[in-house]
């Protein structure tokens, strides 16, 4: 998920909110506490820098500052965000067959084929070394859910299961490349320079994916990596599982037309929509082949898509 110019302006005037909220409150005084050793955190841990604190501390202004005005809404939409079938064909056009980047963050890409995952989706999650316990249990269990409901919602085997070929990492900015040496060995066809692209991006990225095809078919994915940031607040994490989860499994595109959709970069939902869930049973319907153009697919996807909403023949 890339939201850097909607960040940069909350940053901004929640920047200016704290300002005058400071000048406002008064000092309150307290006594000292003494010093803890150096390095002392939860047994098992790793310490993080300064660098990882002040990034999860942006990170939680950014989460507040979003939620003070509506946005990351948890409701999957209502009666305000209604849509036809023709709407819904067409964010399906947009979302599957264009690229969101031409190559791993470079950009804004061009028209792509039809690609997804032929045979089963195994997740795994590996967390960096300063995650908690309590943040690796509970991001654990809402992997292993949000597994089961793609399985269920595109009818193809999702599950974490067997020898892992979709790895989630949870790190951050101290054990992000550990954790993507340990990724890379994991899966079959791939080595650690692969993943070199997830090795750093911007703060203002909360998280990122990259699926591969590494087979004879290039647009038959094989394996994926996705990188959500340890230091993004607990709804923010969600957020991310949903969105770079499901674009692993062939959602690869944004559309800024796309709603009640968390792909979309105006951060209005943080998590994944009924409107979403059509989406994905479009990309797995079997009368959709791997490798379809845009123009292929669209007589199609007008006919599932009309199915899915209820609204009759063509």
């Amino acid at each position: 998920m890339q939201r850097i110019c909607s960040i940069l302006r909350w940053g901004v005037a929640l920047a200016a909110l704290l300002a005058v909220a400071a000048c406002d409150m008064p000092l309150k005084t307290s006594i000292t506490p003494k010093a803890r050793p150096a390095g002392l955190g939860q047994p098992g841990v790793q310490p993080t820098s300064e660098q990882s604190a002040a990034l999860r501390s942006y990170l939680v202004q950014v989460q507040a500052a979003q939620l003070s005005q509506g946005l990351l809404r948890e409701d999957g939409g209502g009666p305000d965000t209604p849509f036809t079938p023709d709407m819904l064909a067409r964010n399906f056009e947009q979302i599957v067959f264009y690229n969101e980047y031409a190559s791993a963050l470079q950009g804004r890409g061009g028209e792509s084929l039809l690609r997804r995952w032929e045979g089963p989706v195994r997740f795994d999650t590996i967390f960096g070394a300063g995650v908690p316990p309590s943040v690796r249990k509970a991001e654990d269990a809402r992997i292993r859910d949000y597994a089961g409901r793609l399985g269920r919602v595109t009818g193809h085997p999702v599950n974490t299961l067997g020898p892992a070929n979709f790895i989630v990492i949870v790190a951050g900015e101290d054990d992000r490349d550990a954790a993507l040496n340990t990724a890379a060995a994991r899966l079959n066809g791939l080595n650690a320079q692969d993943l070199d692209p997830l090795r750093d991006f911007g703060r203002d990225n909360y998280c990122i994916v990259i699926a591969f095809a590494t087979g004879s078919d290039p647009n038959t994915y094989t394996a994926a990596v996705a990188v959500v940031r340890a230091e993004n607040p607990d709804l923010l994490r969600l957020s991310c599982i949903h969105e770079e989860l499901a674009q692993g499994l062939g959602l690869a595109n944004d559309s800024r037309d796309a709603r009640p959709s968390i792909f979309n970069d105006d951060d209005e939902f943080a998590l994944l929509t009924a409107h979403d869930e059509l989406l994905l049973k479009m990309l797995y319907d079997p009368r959709l082949d791997i490798g379809m153009s845009a123009a292929e697919a669209a007589p199609i996807t007008r006919i599932i898509a009309r199915e899915l909403t209820n609204s009759g023949p063509l």
